[in-house]
């Protein structure tokens, strides 16, 4: 069964986060970067239609308090 486009993208912020959480790590985020700048430069066109703030933030939320527990 394939992914629907809001689990592709839930995919990809996740994915998102991880890769800026270790850009930030190794202090080799381009100057003046949010997550949010950086996960959106990542999504593909087609799938940006599903993308909006609140999502990134629930996705984040979650992550964090997955990986803190």
């Amino acid at each position: 069964m394939p992914l629907s486009d809001k689990e592709k993208m839930v995919a990809l912020i996740s994915n998102g986060i991880a890769v800026y959480s270790l850009y930030q790590e190794r202090d080799i985020l381009p100057e003046n970067t949010t997550m949010f700048d950086f996960i959106l430069k990542a999504i593909p066109e087609d799938l940006k239609s599903e993308l909006n703030p609140e999502l990134i933030d629930e996705v984040f939320e979650f992550v964090s308090s997955a990986h803190s527990s």
